[in-house]
């Protein structure tokens, strides 16, 4: 069984060098095959809507990453889930926990 990894980034890459970090990670971790979900959460969710700081994260859906942002969160900052950008989608926050279940590594930033 393949190894998945999920990542959680609760923090947004403008003011955070953290979550540049973990789309770095998410990359790497693709390019080896590695099954990968980045889960956004918090402000976390700021790049999710289309904008010049959300091609990050269009880059990463092309690469194979998962890329899923906490509807939660999504609607404290009034982001609507048709809004989103290339390669996101809203997603419950059960999700992490379906993932762990499932035996995903975790790491959240």
């Amino acid at each position: 069984m393949q190894d998945h990894f999920l990542l959680i980034a609760s923090r947004d890459p403008y003011t955070h060098a953290a979550a540049r970090r973990c789309y770095q990670l998410a990359a790497q971790l693709a390019g080896e095959g590695r099954r990968v979900t980045l889960f956004l959460v918090q402000n976390g969710v700021l790049p999710a809507r289309p904008s010049g700081g959300s091609g990050e994260l269009a880059d990463l859906a092309r690469r194979g990453v998962r890329v899923l942002a906490d509807d939660f969160s999504l609607r404290e900052r009034g982001i609507a889930p048709r809004r989103l950008a290339q390669g996101v989608q809203p997603a419950p926050l059960e999700s992490v926990i379906e993932a762990l279940e499932h035996g995903a590594r975790a790491l959240w930033h």
